[in-house]
């Protein structure tokens, strides 16, 4: 089995008449390298800009905005939106702690049923596999519906106010299971499992030693998936989580109902007999929140980065 490991770290270097060849069809034109350098430039900003007009609308004041409209220079800079954020720091808090361990454990969860799941799917000794192939496909084109999912999450597996009930419903998905399921039938060698069998090795151990080390791309490209699934999600809150447990309430459901009361009162101000003289920010309000939503998961792309690219191409069909 050590031999086994040994050997798959070891890399070949390419010949010298090979690197010649490969460089020959890597040359780029000055003319070329400067038309992909622009658009690339122009990719990146399209890109980047409008997060920065989004943090820049935030910081401005509503006054600006109602007599300006957005614009990278408002006329007047001002906190209010964070400041009434701010007002209400214990229960944002206690949301970012709940979004961030949902999003933590709900990854690993998902990863480990659909990995392992893509894996023996992937193994053509396994005599069901055509049968759970088919049985995890039809979910793609069909499901039981909101009520039946409702129901069997609530009354048979008693999820209703729980973090579980946050966690499974989006835990396992049968388009990853079937992307990791093709990325391991057309990438991992049948030889290398057949030498961790020969050498004694059980399957979880060739699934944990030999499989999971060359399938990081993969993995990486779903956990980031899972990722944002489970940091941007905020419906299974408003199904499974009562206003009795409202400690249960991840970020985003937070910041919704923020963001839906502000619009509310905006709207019914004279109905509800509110003082003209305060005004509350809901046009900053509304950038604020997409602020403090998408700066954390930002800064988790690093991570997955390095396995991320080489995984953009996973489920492909080698030639």
């Amino acid at each position: 089995m050590d031999s086994i490991l040994t050997s798959m770290r070891k890399k070949k270097r390419p010949t010298d008449s090979n690197s010649a060849g490969l460089a020959r069809f890597n040359r780029v034109k000055p003319a070329t390298n400067a038309l992909f350098t622009a658009l690339f430039i122009l990719l990146a900003c399209v890109c980047v800009i409008p997060v920065v007009f989004v943090i820049i609308i935030s910081f401005s004041s509503e006054i600006s905005i109602a007599t300006k409209g957005y614009s990278f220079m408002p006329a007047q800079w001002a906190v209010e939106a964070y400041e009434y954020l701010w007002k209400m720091k214990a229960t944002i808090g206690r949301s970012v702690v709940n979004s961030v361990g949902l999003t933590v454990v709900g990854t690993a969860v998902g990863l480990a049923l659909c990995t392992t799941m893509g894996y023996v799917l992937s193994r053509k000794s396994y005599a069901l596999r055509k049968f759970y192939t088919m049985f995890i496909f039809i979910p793609m084109l069909f499901n039981g519906g909101l009520l039946s999912t409702y129901v069997v999450n609530t009354q048979i597996l008693g999820m209703k106010d729980t973090y579980w009930a946050l966690i499974f419903p989006i835990a396992c998905s049968s388009f990853y299971i079937i992307i990791l399921r093709t990325f391991f039938t057309t990438t991992v060698p049948d030889e290398i499992i057949e030498s961790g069998r020969v050498d004694g090795a059980s399957q979880f151990r060739i699934f944990g030693q030999l499989v999971l080390p060359i399938s990081l791309p993969a993995i990486a490209t779903i956990g980031l998936f899972l990722t944002f699934a489970y940091w941007n999600d905020w419906y299974q809150a408003k199904l499974y989580i009562s206003t009795s447990s409202r400690n249960l309430y991840p970020l985003q459901y937070v910041l919704v109902n923020i963001e839906q009361n502000i619009a509310y009162l905006t709207n019914n101000e004279s109905f509800m007999g509110a003082d003209s003289s305060v005004v509350l920010p809901s046009e900053t309000m509304r950038m604020a929140i997409v602020v403090i939503i998408v700066v954390p998961i930002m800064f988790s792309y690093p991570f997955f980065q390095k396995y991320f690219i080489s995984g953009l191409t996973i489920g492909s069909v080698k030639g």
